[in-house]
């Protein structure tokens, strides 16, 4: 789909990409802020991603592995317990974090609307998170998993937001340390390996 900014005129195509989810094969993904603007640096739009996603998790059968919140994008390492649209769900989370901080917006930081407005076709909105989808990746196997949860942890500390992963609040770090008091518990079924 071609969108325009309206105020630089710039157009571009939104990529559109297939989605395997005839099965219930783990999934990595990946999603970004509009033009990776950083609109989860703050602890409130970090809680509103929070709450949208365990709102999900209780609609929608899909466990959650890991995840990683930083300022301008979101991984997560998700598991359907049946077979679903796992980007209807990622919609869902995507979509209730979008209305409250665009709600936010117009009442505290309106200079933010003109940079977030674009036409699409004949329809203007505004967005939150970059238009495509993001990065949409299924995981066959167990090592790989392992390897997908230790990318994840380390994104705070290559960007040197901390110095270990655990020290980073908005990650399932602390829950894989140990540490059970986490913004967002993990479900208990990704594959042990021996």
């Amino acid at each position: 789909m071609k969108i325009t900014d309206p105020q630089s005129g710039k157009s571009y195509f939104s990529k559109r990409r297939h989605r395997h989810d005839a099965d219930r094969t783990p999934r990595s993904l990946t999603f970004s802020c509009y033009k990776r603007f950083p609109f989860l640096s703050r602890d409130r739009s970090r809680r509103w991603f929070v709450e949208a996603l365990s709102e999900a998790r209780t609609r929608w059968p899909v466990d959650l592995w890991a995840y990683v919140i930083m300022p301008e994008h979101v991984h997560l390492l998700v598991a359907p317990r049946e077979v679903v649209e796992v980007g209807r769900f990622v919609g869902a989370v995507k979509e209730q974090v979008s209305r409250t901080a665009i709600s936010w917006m117009e009442a505290h930081a309106p200079q933010w609307l003109s940079r977030i407005t674009v036409r699409e076709g004949k329809t203007i909105r505004r967005r939150f998170w970059q238009p495509g989808g993001g990065f949409d990746r299924n995981v066959d196997s167990d090592r790989a998993l392992l390897s997908i949860i230790a990318y994840l942890h380390q994104n705070p500390v290559r960007r040197g937001l901390v110095s270990r992963p655990e020290e980073w609040e908005w990650s399932s770090a602390r829950w894989y340390g140990g540490d059970r008091n986490v913004p967002l518990p993990m479900d208990p079924t990704l594959p042990t390996t021996e």
